[in-house]
This record gives structure tokens, sequence and C-alpha cells, in this order.
């Protein structure tokens, strides 16, 4: 075997600029994510200090205006940025992708002064955000969710339950999809809910399979106001804030996926790159040389996807198709890649003394985040052949 071990990522920025961001960003992720991402993930504890630095460097704010405090940066940019951030520690990244989600409906739909007003501390002050669209029982289906927020005076006072929340009860800001008219997608709306409004509680953390360091928790409304300055975009318009978010969301998750899976293989290559059986390397063996080969090229595939999706992004053409392609694609390569690295490792990747175990159990939630995987091939077919018949 010629090239023994893990190799770096080659990757293909647009400017030197974004070279230099990609090298300070691997230089943060030695010094800073990877040490303590093993025992962080086991003890269940979220790195708050740490997202406090990655907000100080700007990189909480990458693809947003600089009038406001962003690093303006093309998706292309952001998305590699996340890719290295979650080959660290997906907690990390699967974060930073939350908290650009949760920025978005301020950034994209808000006014010229609410921005002015919000979107400073959101992006460079420190604060961390998170999205609230999912219920407990409208999840994939999230047009029928149930939380009301109903018109008093200037104010609007939400009641409901909102599920699935990542950073429930740590975040300083939600953006909170409500129904304010009927049924369906059109009865929505957005707002922006400050983390510490009265009558705003979280529950206990879910306990989940993996994923461990970042809490996921439901949270609840209980007469919480708000006032009008704080909704976002038009009544009735929070569906379509909802699907433009997603849509960018679901290529944060796809980078996201893509990091995860080269961790993966990086370590079935330094695990066979030195370990011996029957007297030669495992990487001699033709049958793990395969393997490894398949996990490779599903890495690059996924790669070129979510780039050439978040290429038409920038230039400002539909990408919706292309975003469920590939979150769907490089979740998928994730949960493949992962498997495969506790079975190249044998009995050890089985054992929480190395990371693919970890690695196996983180893949599984980025089938189900932000649309199941089966809600993305719904997306794609509706773009294919038109909405299903009634």
């Amino acid at each position: 075997m010629s090239d023994h071990g893990p190799q770096p990522v080659d990757r293909q920025l647009p400017t030197e600029e974004a070279r230099d961001l990609l090298g300070l960003v691997r230089e943060l992720v030695q010094r800073e994510i990877k040490p303590a991402a093993a025992e962080e993930e086991e003890s269940g504890r979220f790195p708050r200090e740490l997202f406090s630095l990655l907000s100080e460097s700007g990189l909480l704010a990458l693809p947003y205006d600089e009038e406001f405090g962003g690093g303006e940066q093309p998706y292309e940019v952001y998305l590699q940025v996340l890719e290295e951030l979650a080959a660290a520690r997906l907690t990390v990244g699967l974060g930073v992708s939350v908290h650009t989600l949760a920025c978005h409906a301020l950034a994209e739909f808000g006014s010229k002064e609410q921005r002015a007003e919000h979107l400073p501390g959101m992006l460079g002050g420190g604060m961390l955000g998170a999205y609230c669209l999912s219920e407990p029982s409208a999840g994939s289906d999230a047009a029928a969710l149930r939380t009301r927020a109903t018109r008093q005076g200037d104010d609007w006072v939400i009641e409901g339950t909102k599920a699935w929340i990542t950073h429930g009860g740590i975040a300083d800001f939600y953006t909170v999809l409500a129904r304010t008219g009927g049924e369906g997608p059109r009865g929505i709306t957005a707002f922006l809910v400050p983390g510490d409004a009265p009558g705003l509680t979280a529950a206990a953390p879910e306990r989940k399979m993996g994923m461990k360091g970042s809490p996921t928790a439901q949270l609840h409304f209980d007469g919480v106001r708000v006032p009008d300055a704080r909704r976002l975009g038009d009544e009735g318009q929070g569906f379509a804030v909802a699907l433009a978010a997603l849509d960018s969301g679901r290529l944060g998750i796809a980078a996201c996926a893509v990091g995860l899976a080269q961790a993966a293989l990086d370590e079935a290559l330094a695990y066979v790159a030195a370990r011996e059986q029957f007297g030669r390397p495992l990487a001699d063996f033709q049958g793990l040389r395969f393997m490894l080969a398949d996990m490779a090229t599903q890495i690059e595939a996924g790669r070129a996807l979510y780039l050439s999706a978040a290429r038409l992004r920038d230039r400002g053409l539909p990408f919706s198709r292309q975003a469920a392609m590939a979150k769907l694609f490089c979740t998928d390569a994730a949960m493949q890649a992962t498997v495969d690295s506790v079975q190249l490792l044998g009995g050890y990747g089985y054992t929480a003394d190395f990371p693919a175990e970890r690695y196996m159990r983180e893949a599984k939630m980025l089938q189900i985040v932000e649309g199941t995987n089966q809600i993305q091939r719904v997306v794609i077919a509706r773009h294919l052949a038109g909405p299903e018949s009634r």
C-alpha cells in the first residue's frame, strides 16, 4: 500500500482568503476541539466556552453580510469549514450549522431595523441560537404544527410545545414557527424569541444514542409574550421562511456528514496501516483495501454533491432539489462509512476505547435530523415528477 494512513483533504477553495481561513480552522481543531472530544462526549458535556471562542473568531457568522458582523463567505467555503469542525467533533459542527440555521430567518426575512438590532449579537456577540419547528405530533409533517401565537395589542402570546430542539434550554435565542392563522402551511408565522423569555421552559434533555454532548430538549411555551417587532417576515409567511432555511440547513447537515465519514475513514486507515495479522499489515489484504476504496469514493462523491449545490446557492440559482439530494446521499454515506470503520477495527471498533463506535452512533442521527431521509426522497421526487395525486 503506497499511502500509509490518513491523507489531508485536498480542498478546492475559491480564494487565498478561504485557504487561510481553512488553515486557521485546522489549527483551532487540533488545539481546542480534538483533545477533549471523546471525554466530553462520554460525559455529555456541551462545550459552551468553545462556542464563545468560535463566535469571537467569526466562525458563527461566516455566510452572513459583513454589514451586520458576518464573514460574507460563500456557502462553498462555509460548508467546508463545517466539514472540518464536524470531523473533529460532530457536536461542534452540527452546533455551528444549527446556529447558522437559527440566524437565517432574521438575516433573510427581517427588516433592516431588526437586522441592525439583533444580528451583530447573534453573529459575533457570543450568543447561541436554536431553531424551533418540530413538535411532538408534527415532525416530518411540519405544516401540521399546533404551537399557536395569538395577537394581543402590540404583542403575540405563544402557547405550545416544541420538540427535538438542538440547544434546547441553553440557547440565547430561538427562531420559533407558530400558528397565527388557520390550518396548513399558510397559517404559520416566524418569531425571534429570547432564551430568557418569561414562560419559556425546557424539559430535561433527551437521552440519546449518540451526540450526548449536544443537548436536545422539548421547549414549553406557556404564555410567552413576544412584541410584534420580533415577528420575522409577514404574518402567514412562516412556512416559506422555514423551508428556505431548511434548504440551506440541509447542506450544513450534508457537510457535517461528510466530515464524520472522513473521520471514520481516517480512523480505519490509521488502524489497518499499523495493525499486523498473519505476518503482514491489514492494509495489504485486498478485501479490506476494497472497503477503504469504497468508503473514500462515497466521501468524495458526497463532498462533490454538497459543493455543487452550494455553488448553485452562491450564484442565486434554485438549489432545493440538490440540497435534498446532498443531505440524503451524504448522510447515508456517513452511516455506511462509520459501520465499515467499526468492522475494519474488528473487536476494537466495538469498544469505547476507539472513536469508531461513537462515529457510528452519531451517523444515525444525521439520517433523521432536519428532515428524515425518507422526506428527502419525497422532496426529490416532487421536483422530478410533480406533487402526488390525491
